[in-house]
């Protein structure tokens, strides 16, 4: 039985709704100068006070001055840019490849924005202040030799906070809604008053608490800005029903979020602020308004019960805030672009689940929650729920009704796994039932803590790469020495050998994410963001200085499926049955399965050669060169050798495929997750915190499978790579349910960072109600076997090859990607095949 009566009635749209979501995607995005211009004026004021102050008195100063807009028809306020979908730059964590990519960023194939000449002058003044006092830069020199070599040979990449903040966060909107900054900088006035003077850290922890109470100061006036504008237009307004909305939208934001909320109106305007200025803050992603439905419900209820609102127009501000959650917007490097693909914040915002004292809570606003996102149908907010033997079974058929839109939305968790999962790294039950999502699919405790989530990406393809090679790639020695594949006489010592290099490899992952930790502590504490989670106040430090109460670091790794079918097929073909050599199967891969090496394999293996000779004490001129490079190429093309690959990838495709509930294969692919989690969890991080794994690739899967030769599960070099726990692409054939079976299987526990599980089905399986009925039978039968996440794709094979087509006629179609949603259209055409490439599968 729940905590609270809910109504599952659909509620009218809004016309309103439609209008905003047209003016915000009218243009190109683009890059705005206003934030960079600003920061570098006020660092250059403060150049010999306290980091923390400098960064509170930046933070001011970008608020007090930063052009502020109320677009058309508004009723929740609060722009980042002046253009919608525009985006600010954040040079004090790095600027240098947005300058090498001025030229490039408005016409690349993931995400282009707009930048005007006159912008990329001003960023260029402002960016030349920043050279040697980055993060990046700080974190780079503290990274060892051999994990800049690692990262440049593609074995995994920190880029996600090499180059930018951190975010991946929920704060305490909650506390905010009830006591304002007002309130909060009352609580950090307290905490300076306890301290002594002659306390051997109070400078520390009195300047942080100072810089807090700036911050505080800083929100509350950028608020009052908006009010005062809001009186501005509503005096010029001839139109009274739009005058009357000024007004009230003044009135809320002089109240609001100095104040503690009044009503359900103030709530969400309140809650509005926070999220936005968080962003404006510092430059990270996956900001994640976490469990929604419970912090907002009271203000809600009070309404309702008081008259003062209809459920229609609390549904009309729900929309609205869905709408501005896509306005704020983010530009990467190309490279990581590529990465996360479709414009997206990860901003993830759950409903339903279980309280702390483990009732369910599911209310009017979980179901308004889904009503939101398909009334405004746009990929944020990362819609989320929480599934457990309590969850009401409306809800879920409520859920299934928005997944059967298409639109991807939401993704489903598991409250029977994550609960204990989070609990075995520390956290309270009490915390642990108030989980919530982060960014993709990353469960933390809101307002407590620092979970470092995607802090990188690990192909787990590219070990297995160099324990073909004997550590070395592209002529350089990348990994240990563990020997000639041919000479190895058991599969136990293959395993051993990618054990050990996968073991190498986590090491220096390891060193990457502390040295960017140690770097962020150092030059980009955030005071404001550290106001909202506990206790930094308390203990007087900030979240990048381990002022949380929980910290974590969480890089994951991906391509499970491809490793599991790899090494299966080794221990099938080459040890078990003995159907092929090492030897042959080494020279398959080497030329692609003789499908011809791309320009770039032919270079990496001429480098090899030529290096490995010149190692042996051979002079190598430009006419030795030449000659490796054409005797390369005339190897990979020889006709015994597409013979050889020809007949090995047959062999391959007859050996038995993680996904199919086949208990033997999936145990092995198990088994070989192991390899990545378990080392893992071994290793701190500099807040005093732990790593723990987690298993999803955003969109990864797809670039640095273009960085990833050919391997033995039969997917060609350059190929993306499995995405998640999902069985790869057109491997798991025999159904939904046998591949929800396989991945219920791995270990969900050790992977507490989240795991993803994609599927893709045809639109008819949902069809009807019996079609929604098996839908959450699925679900339901796949958390009953300890499985931890779940997305769909519901969208026909025809439909997307003709939206690549004719992309004007698809603007608004939402698809699945991974941990998220994004219009598919804004996709690269790589990320598009790979979800064309997808199993649809149908019950």
């Amino acid at each position: 039985m729940g905590l609270y009566n809910y109504d599952s009635t659909e509620i009218p749209k809004s016309d309103r709704i439609p209008k905003l979501v047209e003016n915000l995607y009218a243009k190109m995005p683009e890059i705005e100068s206003a934030r960079a211009i600003l920061i570098t004026e006020s660092y250059r004021q403060t150049e010999n006070e306290p980091m923390v102050i400098r960064r509170a008195k930046a933070f001011a100063h970008i608020l007090e001055n930063i052009p502020i807009v109320i677009r058309d028809l508004e009723l929740i306020v609060g722009s980042t840019t002046i253009a919608p979908r525009g985006c600010q730059t954040y040079p004090e964590f790095s600027y240098e490849w947005l300058e090498a990519e001025f030229d490039t960023v408005e016409t690349r194939s993931a995400d282009p924005f707009y930048i005007s000449e006159k912008t990329k002058q001003e960023l260029k003044e402002a960016n030349a202040y920043w050279k040697g006092k980055t993060t990046s830069e700080l974190a780079t020199s503290y990274m060892e030799p051999e994990t800049l070599l690692a990262m440049e040979h593609n074995i995994f990449t920190p880029g996600n906070y090499f180059y930018n903040g951190v975010g991946h966060v929920t704060v305490k909107y909650g506390e905010v809604l009830a006591i304002g900054f007002s309130g909060i900088k009352a609580k950090a006035q307290a905490e300076l008053d306890k301290l002594c003077l002659a306390d051997g850290d109070y400078q520390k922890k009195s300047r942080f608490l100072e810089a807090v109470m700036i911050s505080c100061d800083a929100a509350i006036e950028y608020a009052r800005r908006y009010a005062r504008l809001a009186l501005k237009e509503a005096e010029e307004c001839t139109d009274p029903v739009r005058k009357r909305e000024l007004l009230q939208i003044a009135q809320n934001c002089a109240n609001v979020p100095e104040k503690g909320a009044t009503g359900f109106y103030e709530a969400c305007q309140s809650f509005w602020f926070v999220q936005q200025l968080l962003q404006i803050e510092s430059s990270g992603h996956s900001i994640s308004p976490g469990r929604f439905d419970q912090y907002m419900y009271p203000y809600y209820q009070k309404d309702m019960e008081s008259g003062k609102i209809t459920r229609e127009f609390a549904q009309e501000l729900m929309d609205c805030i869905w709408v501005k959650l896509n306005d704020l917007n983010k530009c990467r490097d190309a490279a990581s672009a590529e990465g996360f693909a479709g414009y997206s914040l990860f901003q993830n915002l759950i409903a339903g689940g279980q309280n702390e004292e483990g009732i369910d809570v599911t209310n009017d606003l979980s179901f308004m929650s889904i009503q939101a996102s398909m009334h405004v149908f746009l990929p944020q907010p990362s819609l989320s729920v929480r599934v457990w033997n309590g969850t009401p079974h409306e809800f879920l058929i409520r859920a299934a009704e928005l997944t059967r839109t298409g639109i991807g939305l939401p993704a489903y968790y598991n409250d029977e796994v994550i609960i204990p999962s989070l609990m075995s790294r520390g956290l309270t039950l009490q915390d642990a039932r108030d989980y919530n999502i982060i960014g993709c699919v990353e469960p933390q405790k809101s307002g407590k803590t620092e979970g470092w989530h995607d802090a990188a990406f690990f192909n787990m393809c590219r070990p297995l790469e160099l324990v073909f090679s004997n550590g070395m790639d592209k002529g350089v020695r990348i990994g240990p020495a563990t020997g000639n594949v041919e000479d190895m006489t058991t599969f136990e010592q293959f395993y051993d050998a990618y054990k050990k290099q996968m073991d190498y490899a986590i090491q220096l992952l390891v060193n990457a994410d502390n040295a960017i930790d140690m770097a962020h502590a150092e030059r980009c504490p955030l005071p404001f963001l550290s106001s909202m989670v506990d206790d930094c106040m308390k203990v007087g430090k900030t979240v990048q200085e381990g002022g949380a109460v929980y910290n974590f670091t969480g890089p994951q790794g991906f391509g499970v499926a491809n490793m599991a079918d790899s090494l299966y097929s080794v221990k099938m073909l080459v040890y078990d049955k003995k159907k092929i050599t090492m030897g042959e199967l080494k020279e398959a891969l080497a030329t692609n399965f003789g499908k011809g090496l791309g320009a770039e394999d032919v270079a990496a293996m001429t480098a090899k050669i030529a290096n490995e000779l010149k190692e042996a004490g051979k002079t190598i001129g430009e006419k030795e060169v030449a000659a490796i490079l054409n005797t390369v190429v005339a190897a990979s093309e020889a006709p015994e050798v597409k013979a050889n690959g020809e007949r090995i990838l047959k062999l391959i495709e007859e050996v038995p495929k993680f996904g199919n509930d086949i208990s033997e294969v999936d145990a092995f692919a198990r088994d070989v997750a192991y390899t990545y989690t378990e080392p893992l969890q071994n290793y701190k991080n500099p807040r005093g915190g732990s790593f723990q794994a987690g298993l999803y690739p955003v969109s990864a899967n797809v670039p640095l499978g273009a960085q990833t030769g050919a391997t033995p599960d039969g997917r060609l070099a350059y190929q993306p790579v499995a995405d998640g726990v999902s069985p790869s692409a057109g491997k798991d054939v025999n159904g939904p349910t046998a591949a929800a079976n396989s991945v219920s299987r791995l270990d969900h526990y050790i992977a507490s960072n989240g795991t993803l599980f994609n599927q893709k089905f045809h639109p008819s399986a949902l069809s009807g109600r019996n079609g929604l009925e098996n839908f959450v039978g699925l679900i339901r039968s796949y958390f009953d076997q300890k499985g931890s996440h779940m997305q769909f794709n519901v969208v026909s094979r025809e439909t997307l090859l003709d939206a690549q087509k004719h992309p004007e006629q698809y603007k608004h179609l939402v698809v699945r990607v991974a941990g998220y949603s994004a219009l598919f259209t804004t996709l690269s055409k790589s990320l598009q095949d790979d979800i064309i490439r997808r199993t649809e599968q149908g019950f």
